[in-house]
C-alpha cells in the first residue's frame, strides 16, 4: 500500500461505517444485548451521533499504526494494538457512550457558558477538550504500537520537533471533534433513534470527510517527515535507514 492509502483508509472506513448503518437500518430499534443497549443509546450518542463515526476512525488508525510497515516487532504489535484499542474504546464507550471524551467537553463548555462565555466560545473549548482526550488515546496508542522515531541534533530539537506535531494533530482533531458536534445543526436528522434516510447518510458522510481529512493528510505530511532518534543514541543511524516508516496513528 502506499503511504496515501495507509494515511487515508482511516476515513475510508468511517465513512463506510455511515453506509452500512443506512443499509442495515441500524438505529435504536435494532434489538441488541440488555448491558450493550444501556451503555450504547443514551444522552451522549443523541447529542453527538457522529461521534460514533469518530470511534470508527480512531480505531482504524491504530489498526494502521500496528500493520503498517515499521521498525517494530511483531509482539509489541499485537500486545501494543490489543492495549492501544482497549484504551480507546474505554476513553471513548467507559462507562458509556462517549466515555470520558464526550464527558470533558460537555464539562468544560458547560462550565465556560455558565461562566459568562459565549456559546461559540465554550462550544469550542469543549471540542478543545475533548480533542485533547481523544488525541491523547489515540497518540498513547500509537507510541504503544509502532513507536516513534526521535529527531537528532539536540534534545531541545527533538522537544520542539516532538511538541509542534503533538500540536498540529490536536488542531487537527480540535477541528474534526468540533465539525462533528454541528451534525443537528446542519440538518441530520433524529438518529440513532430512527434510521439514517439516504440523504441523511450522505450529510453525515460529508460532514466525517470534512472533518477528519485535514488530519488524515496531516498524518500523510508528516511521513515523509525525516526520522527521528534521541541524541547519540544507536538508533539515529538505524532510524536514517528507516525513516518511511513512520507511525500513521494520532
Amino acid at each position: 500500500m502506499t503511504a496515501a492509502a495507509w494515511a487515508l483508509s482511516p476515513v475510508a472506513a468511517a465513512i463506510l461505517a455511515i453506509g452500512l448503518t443506512w443499509l442495515t437500518g441500524f438505529s435504536q430499534r435494532t434489538a441488541l444485548p440488555g448491558m450493550v443497549d444501556a451503555r450504547f443509546y443514551g444522552f451522549f450518542l443523541d447529542r453527538y451521533p457522529l461521534f460514533a463515526a469518530a470511534i470508527v476512525y480512531g480505531l482504524a488508525r491504530l489498526l494502521v499504526a500496528t500493520l503498517r510497515p515499521g521498525p517494530s516487532g511483531p509482539v509489541r504489535r499485537v500486545v501494543g494494538g490489543a492495549v492501544a484499542i482497549t484504551g480507546l474504546l474505554a476513553a471513548c464507550l467507559y462507562p458509556t457512550f462517549g466515555g470520558p471524551t464526550l464527558r470533558a467537553g460537555f464539562a468544560t463548555g458547560g462550565m465556560a457558558f455558565l461562566t459568562g462565555q459565549s456559546m461559540a466560545v465554550a462550544y469550542g473549548l469543549g471540542a478543545a477538550s475533548a480533542a485533547f482526550v481523544f488525541g491523547l488515546a489515540l497518540g498513547l496508542g500509537g507510541l504503544l504500537t509502532a513507536g516513534t522515531f526521535r529527531e537528532s541534533g539536540g534534545w531541545g530539537r527533538w522537544l520542539l520537533a516532538r511538541g509542534g506535531r503533538v500540536l498540529m494533530r490536536i488542531l487537527a482533531l480540535w477541528f474534526a471533534l468540533a465539525v462533528l458536534g454541528l451534525a443537528h445543526a446542519a440538518g441530520l436528522g433524529a438518529w440513532p433513534r430512527r434510521p439514517l434516510a439516504g440523504w441523511e447518510a450522505g450529510l453525515a458522510a460529508a460532514l466525517v470527510l470534512l472533518a477528519f481529512l485535514p488530519h488524515a493528510l496531516l498524518s500523510l505530511a508528516l511521513l515523509s517527515v525525516a526520522p527521528f532518534s534521541l541524541p547519540g543514541s544507536a538508533g539515529s543511524t538505524a532510524g536514517r535507514r528507516i525513516g518511511h516508516h513512520r507511525s500513521a496513528a494520532g
